[in-house]
């Protein structure tokens, strides 16, 4: 009964009842209260999304496997400390953490959640030891920024060692096999006497199951006798002598029926000398009984206990199939020749060997299940069951067949390991070029990473993680368009993944488009109303539209789904600081920084607000360390140099710019700030030229026009100035711009010292 309930509450849920599952585990443990049943009760619980119901059946248990189950309710229901304390308790500094590397990956987890970020990085990294495979653990280091290169993590020793755990396994299992066929052949009667009279009952009905099509025929078991000498006249047969035994071997494990017969059986049935109108009879009798599937275990029999053919056997059969009788005599009572069909006499006593009751028997109805044998492995008895001239082979041929068999074991084995090998390299060489690729995307190395992805197979980089990974690539390098372009992508091959969709909102918010972005919200929301990815994409939706209240309500909505959704954070922050709301922007960026410190958009936005409240030096740190995490961005090396100029450490201002333009040379903004440096250093030449390279990349940028007139009214060039300042005026710039661009034209006749300095 407790076999038959744990094989169903695995069976439930394997097919996703998880309510049906828990219902028969309740009774389970209601019945056997073991802690083994107890832990399939948590495991219930929670599939069924009850962490709360795990948490209290669980709390005090010992073994490793319900301490993890244990810890993975307290993490769920965020008893982060608790959680902790179960997997690694202090007062226990030596006890190991249960579940391997996935107890090490859930500590890891919970370290990082709670800002250790040295500790949790030790524990991804001592999980993906133990298991090379867990790509989450790898996923986690390359987010901490402190995964080792791919190359090395799914190395070709790696593979050497799973190789290894693989093969040894294999052995175990072999062994286990071995070890289980040892105890269940000492187990089973050595003579027929040993059979209790149900089972001898049902094995004679077996041996009498008439053969459909064929009503006058019966189905015939084959009986394997031990080598016992038998009470019955007919099957008294001589032992074989010294010579005939001396070199016989066990026999093959997996041979057709009639080679068992001839090898292992001495003391089998007589076979028919058929003529040539029985033999198409025979032919379809074996394809209607569908010959069984034969174990391993069916022929293991010790070398000393061989059975042999009998001579006089085979002489009665040659004697009885001349005679035109289709009758096959297994018993020493004859045939019922009233019936005209083949019967067993049930009260013959001949002695069987241990593999009697497990003999090939061709019965009426649905073939009979064999046992598994190497990993799952089944072989099917292809060779016809009985075939006509056949002669008993000698014990030379017998060694022949052994060693026939045993080469062509060894070569499957060597195939099969080879195969192994190589799907573990194949598997290895996917992982290192994924893992080398995210881990550069994720030290913001982009153009790397695009290099790496790009050497993936087709099946692969047509999927929706890798082209969101190339996406998000783009978006870093501010290339909008083609961030477009791979995030579309992705979502048409696979419309239901969410991850990424936040960014790919933010891209189109970028691009201005705002019909695509309504529509790819409402297509999100009406997927998952549940996920922070769709509330974040409706929220761009309105900060598009200038309406930051209603924007700041869906990011709100996306922070309360999933709390440790940085983005989202930002997001919020991004809307508090348009709004000028700067103490509740702070706060929700410094919340974005506790899920995780190296959002560097996080820093950013910190950045900007401690430059608008004119506080330099903060916004100069904030910036450096946002720089530090992304060193390759255009944007920021730009703020950081505004912040540095507003320090007025104008040199080092230079310099950043320099390195913003080389970064981006299409980005404007850096070549606009060099040539407020300049103007700032007097350098009016170089500030011109400057703005002048800038207007092939913006030629529509009216603050552009306006430094441009300020520039020319410094050296003393009025009618240019004028020109740029009416240029400025008719490319409608904001209104906060149009009044001090007005301002500054008409004051454009007189002397500099008059002139307001708000350009």
């Amino acid at each position: 009964m407790e076999t038959l309930m744990v094989d169903r509450v695995h069976s439930s849920l394997r097919l996703f009842m998880h309510r049906n599952a828990v219902f028969l585990c309740e009774r389970l443990c209601a019945q056997f209260p073991s802690e083994t049943n107890v832990q399939l009760l948590a495991t219930c619980y929670l599939h069924n999304n009850q962490p709360y119901a795990a948490y209290h059946i669980l709390k005090g248990k010992k073994l490793p496997e319900s301490r993890y189950l244990f810890a993975m309710s307290c993490f769920r229901m965020n008893l982060l400390r608790e959680a902790e304390d179960t997997l690694c308790p202090v007062n226990e500094p030596n006890i190991e953490v249960p579940s391997g590397a996935t107890g090490h990956y859930l500590l890891g987890v919970i370290y990082r959640c709670t800002g250790r970020m040295s500790a949790a990085a030790e524990q991804f990294t001592q999980a993906l030891t133990l298991d090379p495979l867990l790509w989450a653990a790898y996923e986690e280091l390359c987010i901490l920024g402190v995964a080792e290169d791919a190359d090395e993590c799914f190395s070709e020793a790696t593979a050497l060692r799973l190789q290894q755990e693989h093969a040894s396994t294999s052995a175990l299992e072999k062994s286990n096999f071995a070890n289980e066929n040892r105890i269940l052949s000492s187990s089973l009667p050595s003579s027929l006497g040993d059979i209790i009279p149900k089972q001898m009952k049902q094995l004679h009905a077996n041996n009498a199951a008439e053969v459909p099509g064929y009503p006058h025929v019966r189905a015939t078991a084959l009986h394997v006798q031990n080598s016992t000498p038998s009470n019955i006249a007919q099957f008294d047969n001589p032992s074989p002598t010294a010579s005939q035994t001396s070199s016989i071997v066990p026999p093959p494990l997996f041979r057709n029926v009639h080679a068992y017969q001839n090898t292992i059986s001495g003391d089998a049935p007589a076979k028919q000398k058929a003529n040539g109108a029985n033999q198409p009879l025979r032919r379809k009798y074996l394809d209607e009984a569908r010959l069984k599937k034969v174990s391993g275990r069916l022929f293991n029999q010790s070398s000393d206990s061989m059975p042999r053919r009998s001579a006089r056997l085979s002489r009665d059969t040659t004697i009885n199939s001349n005679s035109n009788s289709n009758i096959s005599q297994f018993g020493g009572n004859g045939t019922d020749h009233s019936s005209g069909k083949l019967r067993v006499n049930s009260s013959t006593p001949s002695k069987l060997c241990s593999t009697a009751v497990r003999s090939v028997q061709v019965r009426k109805g649905k073939p009979r299940a064999t046992e598994n044998f190497d990993e799952g492995s089944r072989y099917e008895v292809i060779d016809e069951m009985w075939t006509d001239n056949v002669p008993a082979p000698s014990s030379s041929v017998s060694t022949t067949e052994g060693r026939f068999f045993e080469q062509d074991k060894a070569e499957r084995i060597m195939l099969q390991d080879s195969k192994v090998a190589i799907g573990i390299r194949e598997l290895l060489g996917l992982l290192r070029t994924l893992g080398e690729g995210f881990r550069l995307s994720c030290l913001f190395k982009c153009q790397e990473a695009l290099e790496v992805f790009r050497k993936l197979p087709e099946s692969q980089f047509n999927t929706g993680w890798v082209l969101c990974q190339v996406g998000k690539a783009y978006f870093e390098l501010v290339d909008y368009l083609e961030a477009d372009h791979y995030f579309e992508l992705a979502h048409r091959l696979s419309p239901c993944t969410l991850d990424g969709m936040d960014i790919y909102s933010t891209v189109l918010y970028h691009l201005n488009a705002e019909m695509r972005l309504s529509y790819l919200a409402q297509e999100l929301i009406s997927i998952d109303r549940l996920s922070p990815q769709a509330w974040c994409a409706v929220g761009n939706c309105f900060a598009l539209r200038k309406d930051h209240e209603t924007a700041l309500k869906n990011f709100q909505r996306a922070v309360q789904l999933d709390s440790r959704f940085a983005y989202a954070h930002t997001l919020c922050g991004h809307e508090y600081s348009a709004l000028e709301d700067y103490e509740n922007s702070l706060k929700f960026y410094r919340c974005a920084l506790q899920v995780d410190e190296r959002h560097y958009n996080a820093w950013y936005g910190l950045g900007v607000v401690y430059l608008r409240q004119e506080k330099f030096e903060f916004a100069e740190h904030h910036f450096r360390r946002a720089f530090q995490i992304n060193p390759r961005s255009s944007v920021l090396m730009c703020y950081l140099g505004m912040a540095l100029h507003s320090l007025k450490r104008n040199e080092e201002a230079l310099e950043m710019m320099e390195k913003a333009i080389a970064a981006d040379k299409k980005n404007p903004l850096p070549k606009y700030q060099k040539a407020l440096i300049l103007l700032g250093l007097q350098k009016y030449t170089e500030a011109l030229e400057e703005l002048e390279r800038l207007k092939e990349i913006a030629p529509h940028e009216s603050s552009m026009y306006a430094l441009m007139g300020k520039i020319y009214k410094q050296l003393n060039i009025l009618d240019k100035a004028v020109f740029c300042f009416g240029i400025a005026l008719d490319l409608k710039p904001p209104a906060a711009d149009l009044a001090i661009i007005k301002s500054a034209m008409e004051k454009v006749h007189l002397p500099d010292e008059l002139m307001d300095d708000d350009l």
